[in-house]
């Protein structure tokens, strides 16, 4: 049965939450463009969502892009440029476990001011609140996961959810096998992950696809073009 269970929740679950990630952000863009946005509250207890705000994103970018190369990477590359998976480990838990605070903390700000400022609380939605508290405990989660990862300082617990990405992306049938006796707080994390990634196209999250990233080369200066306008024709007196 726990095999079972194991496959599941990491083997076909993992492909469950991407196929409505994709398929739900493009719906969503494409008959609900209006509805993309962040919904903001700047003008509510703004000196907290500022500090909140900058803590969360820091963190979490630093994190995001830690996940996706250290869990995405081929392992043969890694062995072949020479780096162990012990010192990959050692950094992951160093960075990590730093950005991590910093990024929770900024959540903590957010969702204390969301849950517990009645004018913030009114203007909130539901998903509003319920992606802020999600994300907190998948933080939390990734923190808690340190004091075991610093048991298998070799790299041999990292190892395995590498195989399981990069298994899951390589449509290999025997990913969720990777994971089947990790400690069940790093399943958790796996697991609310993947769950946040099923409900991305239906919250605010989408606004971070919309990155104004063309703006960095656009033009300093701005081209206006002068309308000419016709003269009104004269009327002849009579």
């Amino acid at each position: 049965m726990h095999g079972y269970i194991n496959t599941a929740l990491f083997g076909i679950y993992p492909y469950i939450a991407l196929v409505v990630l994709i398929l739900g952000t493009v719906l969503r863009y494409d008959r609900e463009p209006y509805s993309w946005r962040s919904g903001s509250s700047q003008l509510l207890r703004r000196k907290q969502l500022v500090w909140g705000s900058v803590l969360f994103h820091v963190g979490v970018l630093i994190i995001f892009f830690g996940h996706l190369v250290g869990l995405l990477t081929p392992i043969a590359l890694f062995d072949a440029i020479g780096i162990s998976h012990g010192a990959k480990q050692t950094l992951a838990i160093i960075a990590g476990g730093v950005a991590g605070v910093v990024a929770i903390a900024g959540a903590t700000l957010l969702a204390h001011r969301r849950l517990f400022d009645a004018r913030v609380r009114a203007v909130s939605t539901f998903s509003d609140t319920l992606v802020i508290i999600l994300l907190w405990l998948q933080l939390a989660l990734g923190l808690m996961t340190i004091p075991f990862s610093m048991q298998h300082l070799d790299g041999s617990e990292m190892l395995k959810f590498m195989s399981w990405a990069q298994g899951i992306f390589t449509f290999n049938s025997a990913a969720a096998s990777h994971v089947a006796d990790a400690a069940i707080v790093f399943k958790l994390h796996l697991f609310l992950g993947l769950s946040i990634l099923l409900i991305f196209p239906f919250t605010r999250l989408v606004h971070m696809l919309s990155v104004p990233v063309r703006y960095i080369w656009r033009p300093g200066y701005q081209v206006v073009r002068q309308r000419h306008h016709r003269a009104a024709p004269r009327i002849p007196a009579e």
